[in-house]
């Protein structure tokens, strides 16, 4: 793997990380309060979740 790579794909994660409260401050306000009376047990299966469906997602496009 080039570094270079890595580091596209990290920007492509802080755009799509930075369009939800750009776009929308008051929502992704409110998302953060929801998110601090979910238990850690939701927060590891839905980051569980996310990390198989981004492996999958890669192993198909690759």
């Amino acid at each position: 793997m080039y570094w270079q790579d890595l580091l596209v794909a990290l920007a492509l994660v802080l755009v799509i990380e930075g369009l939800i409260p750009f776009a929308s401050p008051g929502r992704y306000r409110r998302l953060a309060e929801v998110l601090g009376q979910v238990t850690d047990r939701q927060l590891r299966l839905g980051g569980a979740v996310s990390m198989a469906g981004g492996l999958i997602l890669l192993y198909v496009v690759h």
